[in-house]
């Protein structure tokens, strides 16, 4: 297939995701915008006056007088997603102020980071900006920073293209550019990068990355970060037994593939296991999908992109702990050569599975995955997919479901919340067991009826977990992938949900709590 111009694996791997953020301790006659943050008056009934949120000393008393005045004359109140803009003081060397509300719960760190979204992406045409959201949260407003001003416009010619662009540089405020400052910023960035990461795989079209495609870009970011990388072909594939990776790619002519990225840490003492659904395009096979919204299912491979950004994240941080991705790529289509439902097919580890519904393909090659992750031995498991609609029936589009052992599952969704991407615990009733079972297999795909469809698919993941092993599934069929307006720092299309959560789970193993 002919190559789109400026979408090749080596471009997408040495793409610029995001703007240059540093640390500046004054303002610059290069500097264009000052953001500052606005905090709602908390007194009853909200009489208090607003406050500016401002790195003590970065500004006078008069300037920060000046734009405190601007901004009552203006009504400005400071509630969350506000958006305000004034002239500057004539003694700041910039030409204009921002102040983006933040309510009053200042001390959250998604408040921040929603905050920091909301202003770059309000600020196209300026090139410059130094913000002192910093001055609540440094990593949240760098994180939130970066991710607002992503775009991906790769695919677009030249006259279609934005005449203006997002900042190219935003600096943050601080007292001092102490180490600590700089190590908080770097971590920030390699958090956010990898989002951005995964938000590039999400939106790139189907027909540009296909499974062998995404395998390559995986295996070209995963050496540059450092990490050991194994992809097996469907040849390879079929001979060592994946059945339900071959079956669901077999009505493809884009053949499947499993990509393994490892990163080794030295001396570490614990391994935690990623699998993610790679499919790169979703028809529902045989059991094809209405035509609309059809588009959306270039998402479906949202759970892979996650999970390979994570692992690289995991070496760029160089995380004292093994991470091994296990990520299953397959295109589902309807063709001569797919599986039908009523077709039983031999998962990888011999366990059998009656093929009710094509369109949950998912649960088939996440299935193969898992059994081979399992093969490592690791301490923990997270597995991440675009799994179920029911999951955004359950949910909305917004908060991930997380399944699993109990403790872990719990623990998974404490960080998620903690990290700003909400995921939210969710059972797996004992009585839905039974549903899974099949006439004339070990298992059956789907259940025979419609209800608690995020936990039934679970239960089916659970079939293929090693005993006693702490696992963790997320479930973001609604989350990774906006296809509404934007939002804070999430513009449309690819969100990168759950890499923050996966990153920070990884991390809060390391510091075996």
């Amino acid at each position: 297939m002919a190559e789109l111009k400026g979408v090749s694996a080596n471009h997408f791997s040495d793409r610029v995701r995001g703007p240059r953020i540093d640390l500046t301790t004054a303002l610059s006659s290069d500097d264009d915008v000052l953001v500052v943050g606005l905090v709602a008056g908390s007194g009853d009934g909200g009489t208090e006056e607003p406050t500016l949120l401002l790195v003590e000393d970065f500004l006078d008393d008069e300037p920060a007088d000046q734009i405190s005045a601007a901004l009552s004359a203006l009504g400005a109140k400071g509630s969350v997603g506000e958006i305000t803009r004034i002239p500057a003081p004539q003694s700041l060397p910039v030409g204009v102020v921002v102040a983006v509300g933040l309510g009053t719960e200042v001390d959250d760190p998604e408040t921040i980071r929603q905050a920091a979204g909301n202003a770059v992406r309000a600020l196209d045409g300026f090139d410059r900006v130094v913000s002192t959201l910093s001055a609540a949260d440094l990593g949240a407003a760098a994180e939130g920073s970066y991710l607002g001003a992503y775009r991906f416009d790769e695919l677009r010619s030249e006259k279609s293209r934005p005449s203006e662009q997002p900042p190219s540089a935003v600096s943050l405020a601080v007292p001092a550019k102490s180490k600590q400052a700089k190590v908080e910023l770097d971590h920030a960035l390699i958090v956010a990068d990898s989002v951005a990461i995964a938000r590039d795989f999400v939106n790139t079209p189907p027909n540009v990355l296909y499974p062998a495609e995404f395998a390559e870009r995986a295996r070209i970011l995963g050496s540059k970060a450092g990490l050991r990388v194994e992809i097996l072909d469907d040849v390879e594939l079929a001979k060592a037994g994946y059945g339900g990776i071959v079956g669901v790619g077999q009505g493809s002519s884009r053949k499947p593939r499993l990509v393994r990225l490892t990163h080794e840490a030295k001396g570490a003492e614990r391994t935690v296991a990623l699998v993610g659904k790679g499919i790169t395009f979703d028809t529902g096979g045989i059991s094809i999908k209405p035509a609309a919204g059809m588009d959306h299912m270039t998402s479906d491979m949202g759970g892979a992109a996650a999970v390979i950004a994570s692992t690289i994240a995991a070496a760029r941080l160089d995380v004292p702990v093994t991470v091994i991705a296990t990520v299953p790529m397959a295109e589902n289509m309807p063709s001569s050569t797919a599986q039908r439902p009523g077709d039983v097919l031999t998962q990888y580890g011999g366990t059998t599975v009656e093929v009710l519904n094509t369109d949950a393909e998912g649960r088939l090659i996440l299935a193969d995955a898992i059994v081979r992750a399992c093969e490592d031995e690791p301490d923990f498991l997270i597995d991440t997919a675009t799994l179920t609609g029911a999951q955004m029936v359950a949910l909305g589009t917004r908060t991930p479901g997380v399944l699993g052992t109990d403790d872990f599952r719990d623990r998974v969704a404490a960080i998620s919340q903690s990290v700003g991407e909400h995921g939210w615990p969710m059972p797996m009733p004992a009585e839905l067991r039974s549903d899974l079972n099949s006439r004339i297999a070990d298992l059956a795909n789907v259940t025979n009826h419609r209800w608690g469809g995020m936990l039934s698919a679970a239960m089916f993941l659970r079939e293929f977990v090693a005993e006693g092993l702490d696992w963790a599934h997320i479930d973001v069929a609604g989350p990774a992938f906006n296809t509404g307006g934007p939002w804070g720092y999430t513009g449309k299309g690819g969100t990168g949900v759950p890499v923050r959560t996966i990153i920070a789970v990884i991390e809060d193993i390391a510091g075996g709590q």
